[in-house]
């Protein structure tokens, strides 16, 4: 218990106004008290009061941390550009740190990388690399080793002087319409995206030369179903021993078949052709052809190889310009030849008609599609089809949505009929081809392959843009939604 106090509770009285004077002379002769020397308390001011020195003298010395001081990590951070005590002033100058050459291309490499990476296989020679080289013996007529030259884009189209451009003449080549499966697997090797290492692969290519393995038997008169099928069942056999293909049973691995898709589709085996696409290893395996089934969800068509490979950028604005301005004095043409004339891959008579027709008829040969529409668009010429499955439904990636606008349908029956093909054409206006002329200019460099191994700069070529397709293809397979049998 607390002593009680002698004097009564009062309330405490409010301090009163002093002389100003007076309260000046107590306050120094208080703060003299405070920091006189005889007083201790003085000595701990003076030491804190030293230290804060010392410290904001070295400060900028410390070795802070980059992610603290570095202001791209602070403009790049989402969690530091926001802070309340970090700041960088408007007219500060950065120095960004120098990386090492490999990191730099690496990091590269991953923001190009995006909708995926791509692994090669280092297949047995006999599955490529020999073919190549037994080149004489490809087909019955004569030796292919010409055609195959260059990584398979064949000779230089000296025989084209006076009709292209001269500074684009050395673009042009004699390329065979079959070598499609040489080109991807040049460019395949130079991807962007290609890894060594499989773990990393989100797509998974198979270099088997199918088309011109087939080809040496197809119009042999002695060769069996089992001549026609022994690199297929061969490849296939070493391909199921693969731990990437067997864990995804081939569903992220694809193929180019550099024929049409019927060479490989025997059912019999008096029949032609090998039965390749219908061996149960390859039933999930995307396949690269020039022309496809359009029932087959794994069949892909690519454009045929034409005789225009530009070497940059350069070339095909040099070329569609050249197109463009070109003065056509035929309505339309036809361009064709018997099977192994020299005329099948090109000729300077055939550039010709195309370069000066407004219109190429486009009738089906032997099969649904021909080399002839691509040279033919190649040239600005507009293409006339007579059969929906020749174009429309071949080449999705590599083509306009909207087929009116670049191209003539006239049904086949309707000119059995009597329709005139003539007639169609000249109703057409002639801002309406241009039109259409523009459209099948505007889609050159996607019909085209270039010569370099790394592709166009600033566009894309065919290869590009099917690799983009099959990326995209395995990337929807992984959907929960995609519906594909499985």
């Amino acid at each position: 218990m607390l002593p009680h106090s002698s004097e009564p509770h009062r309330r405490p009285k409010s301090p009163e106004l002093s002389d100003p004077k007076s309260t000046f002379s107590a306050l120094t002769a208080a703060l003299i008290h405070l920091l006189s020397p005889r007083n201790p308390r003085s000595w701990i001011l003076y030491i804190i009061l030293f230290l804060q020195i010392l410290l904001l003298s070295n400060l900028r010395g410390f070795p802070y941390p980059d992610a603290f001081l570095h202001p791209s990590t602070l403009l790049h951070n989402s969690t530091n550009a926001h802070h309340p005590y970090l700041s960088i002033p408007a007219n500060a100058v950065v120095q960004e740190p120098t990386l090492p050459q490999n990191e730099v291309i690496e990091n590269t490499s991953l923001d190009q990388c995006g909708s995926g990476r791509v692994f090669v296989y280092d297949l047995p020679r006999t599955f490529n690399k020999e073919i190549l080289e037994n080149c004489d013996n490809l087909n019955p007529w004569s030796s292919r080793c010409i055609a195959l030259a260059n990584d398979g884009l064949g000779q230089s189209a000296a025989g084209l002087a006076g009709i292209v451009p001269e500074d684009l003449l050395p673009a042009w080549y004699w390329t065979d319409q079959f070598v499609s499966e040489i080109i991807f697997h040049r460019r395949m090797l130079h991807h962007k995206c290609r890894v060594t290492e499989p773990e990393l692969a989100t797509a998974f290519y198979i270099p088997f030369y199918a088309g011109l393995a087939v080809g040496k038997y197809l119009w042999s008169n002695t060769s069996t179903a089992k001549d026609r099928d022994h690199h297929c069942d061969m490849m296939l056999t070493w391909l199921n021993d693969q731990p990437y293909y067997k864990k995804s049973n081939g569903w992220n691995h694809f193929i180019t078949m550099g024929r049409i898709t019927w060479d490989f589709r025997r059912s019999k085996d008096q029949d032609w052709g090998s039965s390749c696409i219908y061996k149960t290893g390859m039933r999930n395996v995307t396949r690269l052809l020039i022309e496809r089934n359009p029932w087959d969800y794994f069949d892909v068509g690519v454009p045929y190889p034409t005789g225009f490979h530009p070497r940059f950028d350069s070339d095909v604005t040099r070329w569609q310009q050249f197109v463009r301005d070109r003065r056509r004095s035929s309505l339309f043409c036809f361009a064709g030849a018997p099977r192994g004339s020299r005329c099948s891959n090109g000729t300077s008579a055939i550039m010709e008609a195309f370069l000066e027709s407004d219109f190429c008829l486009q009738p089906r040969g032997d099969s649904f599609t021909r080399r002839s529409i691509f040279d033919c668009m190649v040239a600005g010429s507009i293409p006339v089809f007579f059969w929906r499955r020749s174009a429309y439904f071949q080449y999705e990636w590599f083509l306009p949505a909207e087929p009116g606008s670049y191209s003539v349908y006239i049904d086949r029956n309707a000119v059995k009929n009597g329709t005139s093909v003539k007639a169609v054409l000249e109703s057409y206006s002639k801002e309406e081809v241009r039109k259409m002329r523009e459209k099948v200019i505007e889609y050159i460099p996607r019909l085209v392959y270039a010569k370099s191994n790394n592709g166009l700069e600033g566009m894309k070529d065919a290869f590009d843009v099917a690799m983009e397709g099959v990326f995209r293809r395995f990337r929807d397979q992984e959907d929960l939604s995609f519906s594909k049998w499985r």
